[in-house]
Order: C-alpha cells, then structure tokens, then sequence
C-alpha cells in the first residue's frame, strides 16, 4: 500500500515563511484527493515542497513506493518544443530511464495513455499549435506515462471546459483506482472536489487547517476561513454534494 504522510514541513522564500508545521497523516493510494485554498495560500511550495525541489525543516514520507516514483506537474508548463504530441510523452517516458530505445512496451504505453486521457487523435500535432486545454491534457499524459504511484498536479483542470474536466477527473480517479497511487490534485472548483475526491486538505496561510473526508473537511466554518465567504453544502436532486454560495463572510 502506497501511502504519503507530511510531519511539521516547512519551506521559506529568503526570511519569508512560506509554510509552517504542516502535518498530515498518511493519505492512502488508490483514489484522489484534493489540496484546496485561496491564491497563494502556499499550495504550489508544499508540492515543491514534497516533490524535492525546496528544503526545508520537516519530514515528507512516501511509503510503498521509491522516491524516484514521484511525480510533480506544476501548474505552468512550457511547450513551446518543436515536438508532436506524440515524442513529447516519449520523451517523457524514457528520461531518467537506462536508454533511448523504444520496446513495443514503451510504444503501447503512450498509446494508452493519450486514449485514456482522450488525446489520440493528437498524436501528430506540433506541441506550439494546441490550445491551452489540449496542452494541460499532454501535460497529464507525460506525468502518467511511465505509470508513477505517487503523483501531485497542480490545477490540472483549470484550462479545460466543464465536460473535458469531468473527464479528466475521472480519468485520474480511475488511474489511481487502478495503480493504487497517491495523487494530490490541487483544485479550486470545490464541486468538482466533492464529486471525484474522497480525502481534501486545506490549506491557508501555509498551514495545514483540516484533513480528512472530503465532506467533512469541507464544513461552512472551513469554507469562511479559506475563502472568506458563507457557503454550505446540500445534496442535489440526485443525491450529490454541491456548494451552495450564499456571498461575502460578514466582517
């Protein structure tokens, strides 16, 4: 069992602390779980921040899995390479690997993984004429590619229209489903959170303020102090949690 857990972390910019003691018992694999908070609350440093590429005090301990297993995307990624769609997830498959030559099993899992994620139809496309949706979805793929069990994203939703969310979601949920991976999305659509997330950490002000079951870490008490407003969920006609916004917290 795949597992990561987070104990007193910390990272700063020069004197400026960016997150403090932030602790969190092992989240499991095998289904998502959300990371959510304002703007700069610190979510993009705790994943440098987990992913190795900040120091800082603290411990992230990632059990069932080798370290070299991990995989960050981040929020922001360059494509401006002149490379079809398809040797781009090649050549994300094969860095860091013990070679360049391709084995019909290397071939079949970028196949996969541009029809899981939708994409095939891309294959032959130069990198510089996606749109900002069909780039985040290669993004997604080269992240998935060589199959990794432990696995942070950050926004990877957030240049797609609403059907092509729902479907990447549920792409990842059965990704992680089927590999048992962790994978720690940072979301800001709390709906899309509630329907395809089964854990959410929240986060404010880089500390860590709840973690758990999403619905109930995500209480209108909770909801005022990340984003300063009233909100409440209720279920919709078909039994499904939804955010119900009521407008700015009272001062």
């Amino acid at each position: 069992m795949v597992s990561l857990s987070l104990e007193q972390v910390g990272a700063r910019y020069g004197r400026r602390e960016i997150l403090s003691d932030a602790s969190v018992p092992a989240i499991p694999g095998g289904s998502l779980t959300a990371l959510v908070g304002a703007n700069a609350a610190g979510k993009s440093t705790l994943f440098r921040r987990i992913a190795g590429q900040m120091r800082g005090p603290g411990t992230v301990r990632l059990s069932g899995a080798d370290p070299g297993e991990l995989r960050y995307m981040p929020q922001d990624t360059a494509m401006s390479a002149a490379l079809t769609v398809y040797e781009s997830v090649i050549l994300a498959l094969k860095q860091g690997g013990s070679g360049w030559r391709l084995s019909a099993e290397d071939l079949a899992a970028v196949d996969g993984v541009l029809a899981r994620f939708g994409i095939a139809h891309l294959a032959e496309r130069q990198l510089p004429e996606l749109s900002g949706g069909q780039r985040q979805a290669v993004s997604i793929a080269q992240t998935l590619v060589s199959r990794p069990r432990a696995v942070l994203m950050d926004e990877p939703t957030s240049a797609l229209d609403l059907q092509r969310q729902y479907g990447i979601l549920e792409a990842l949920r059965r990704y992680a489903e089927e590999t048992g991976a962790v994978m720690i999305l940072a979301l800001h659509d709390l709906n899309q959170v509630m329907r395809a997330c089964r854990t959410t950490l929240a986060l404010a002000q880089g500390r860590i303020l709840a973690a758990g079951p999403t619905l109930e870490v995500l209480t209108p008490d909770l909801i005022r102090r990340l984003y300063g407003i009233d909100g409440r969920v209720e279920r919709c006609s078909r039994g499904c949690p939804m955010l119900i916004v009521d407008g700015p917290a009272a001062a």
